[in-house]
């Protein structure tokens, strides 16, 4: 009987995409929450902020690392590289940039600014492919780039007047944060398109891809932590703030458990499904960050994101169901970098 049920939620199409559906958004919703929590709320009754990025970035990889080898083992796939070291290595690094710009925005603009931000990636992944890749887009995907890009502008250009930055405050803070946020647009662009162009000279599995990634990433961001002199003070801030190490190991977790869900998303349903839960986690997150932390939208805001969406919605639906699967594999990688998405 069990076996039965089994076999018929194998085969129901709306189980499965229920599923997807529920490991994307709890996921990265839990992932939003957490990451903020750690970067903008203070630790213990002298009211510490954490302030060690790249330890957080270092901890997400080792634990993507870790479940991404478990899985090559558990399937009895193959270790071998495929690729060239550098090329991984290269990845890496432009997506640990993009990570610590993600985390080190979070200081100075607000969750929902952040996130609405990152909708703006359309345009620099579209610079790049242009250049590294020779791809030719049509005048569709400009038109909807530059209408997020204008909704982005609008919604960090006018925020609500109490939505004040909890460790500095006033004009500075603003400009750094969104140079910060630009800096990350940048690298997460670059790291998509290398990303595309890894997949596209090499046959390997996602998880080849993942493990020897992030394993790089492990190195580079833990060298970056040893010659920063940040590693222990970063363990040490945990050891007297024990609440913060439950924080980091959820985010950690949830971080890694999205990138399963993503891939498993995107082989069984395609990219129009994808883009769509995608889409509605980033205006859920904003939603639930507004409520969790008490963000106020302006009006102009509620503007600014009706366009963004709008357009992304439209985007979603005009997207060709075609498209390699592997390059999107690769993009949402670059993305959430993750889990950073």
């Amino acid at each position: 009987m069990a076996e039965t049920l089994f076999l018929n939620w194998r085969e129901n199409r709306v189980a499965k995409c229920a599923f997807a559906v529920f490991g994307i958004m709890s996921t990265l919703l839990i992932y939003g929450v957490c990451q903020e929590k750690i970067m903008r709320v203070p630790y213990g009754i002298e009211k510490e902020y954490f302030r060690y990025s790249l330890f957080l970035v270092f901890c997400n990889r080792i634990m993507t690392s870790i479940a991404s080898a478990i899985v090559l083992m558990a399937s009895n796939k193959s270790f071998d590289p495929i690729a060239p070291f550098y090329s991984y290595g290269g990845i890496s690094l432009t997506n640990i940039l993009t990570t610590t710009c993600q985390y080190e925005a979070l200081k100075y603009v607000s969750f929902p600014v952040q996130t609405l931000a990152k909708c703006a990636k359309m345009i620099p992944v579209m610079v790049w492919s242009t250049i590294i890749m020779q791809k030719r887009y049509n005048g569709r995907d400009y038109l909807l780039s530059v209408l997020v890009t204008v909704g982005c502008f609008i919604f960090i250009l006018y925020p609500g007047s109490a939505d004040l930055n909890p460790q500095k405050r006033g004009r500075e803070s603003t400009v750094w944060g969104v140079s910060l946020m630009l800096g990350y647009l940048g690298f997460d662009g670059f790291t998509s398109t290398l990303q595309d162009k890894l997949f596209k000279g090499y046959s390997m599995e996602i998880q080849t891809q993942i493990f020897y990634t992030t394993s790089c990433s492990c190195l580079l961001s833990l060298s970056g932590l040893v010659l920063q002199g940040q590693l222990l003070p970063a363990i040490d801030f945990m050891f007297r703030h024990p609440d913060c190490f439950y924080d980091v190991a959820i985010l950690s977790t949830v971080a890694t458990a999205s990138q399963f869900f993503i891939s498993y998303t995107i082989r069984t349903f395609g990219a129009l499904t994808f883009a769509t839960i995608m889409t509605t986690r980033q205006l859920v997150s904003i939603l639930l960050s507004c409520i969790w932390f008490s963000h106020p939208l302006s009006g102009v805001q509620w503007i600014g994101a009706v366009i963004v969406f709008s357009a992304l919605y439209t985007k979603s639906f005009w997207r060709n169901k075609t498209t390699q699967k592997p390059i999107l594999i690769a993009h949402s990688q670059g993305a959430k970098s993750a889990t950073d998405s």
